[in-house]
Formats: structure tokens, C-alpha cells, sequence
């Protein structure tokens, strides 16, 4: 089954890999970007946020289009497949507190199902 990690796998490099969508669509297009909503200012964050935090084995990866901009600035937290919207450094220190560093979840940032 994919997905899931195999008994002989090599062990993780990362326990936690952050993909920040920085998809930049045209001005006006109909389905917006990530980019246009400040996500590539939020990454920048996020990566120095997460260093700041001291968390370990945590990597904070730019994306292209995550097919999900409408809903947007979003980011996927890897392994477990959460997705968040993040509009503001004080979102961007939830997730990182809260849901990398305590385990926990960020309900009210979850990115809506579509």
C-alpha cells in the first residue's frame, strides 16, 4: 500500500516536512494565488519562526500550485496530510507551536474541504 512507511525504509531525514504553496497565478486570474496573498512572505517566516523555535528535523519547503489557491495562502504539513490556512504570522506561529511542535491541531486554521 503507498503511503505508508515500510519496515526496511531508511529512517526519516525529516519528521516534519512543510510545504508553503508560493503558486504565482497572472493578476486577475479567476482562481487567485497563494503568491498574491502574501505566502511567499509567510514562508520566510515560517522558516526562520521554526529555527527560532528550536524544533528539530522540521523542514519548511516552498511548493508550486497545490491546486488549493482560492482557499489560500495554504500550506500541507507532512507526514500526517494537514492542511492549514495561514493569512498571518500569528497563523504561522500556531501551526508551528501548536501542531509541529505540540502535536496538537490548529481547527480553527484548517483549510476548508472543497
Amino acid at each position: 500500500m503507498t503511503g505508508h512507511r515500510q519496515p526496511d525504509d531508511p529512517p526519516l531525514y525529516y519528521e516534519t516536512h512543510i510545504f508553503v504553496c508560493c503558486n504565482r497565478r497572472p493578476e486577475g486570474h479567476p482562481r487567485g494565488s497563494c503568491a498574491a496573498q502574501g505566502s511567499e512572505r509567510l514562508r520566510d517566516y515560517m522558516k526562520v519562526r521554526a529555527k527560532e523555535l528550536g524544533l528539530p528535523r522540521v523542514r519548511v519547503n516552498q511548493a508550486g500550485c497545490l491546486d488549493r489557491c482560492e482557499s489560500g495562502p495554504c500550506v500541507v504539513i507532512y507526514p500526517e496530510g494537514v492542511w492549514y490556512r495561514v493569512a498571518s504570522r500569528e497563523d504561522v506561529d500556531a501551526v508551528l507551536e501548536r501542531h509541529v511542535r505540540d502535536g496538537g491541531r490548529v481547527p480553527e486554521l484548517f483549510l476548508a474541504p472543497e
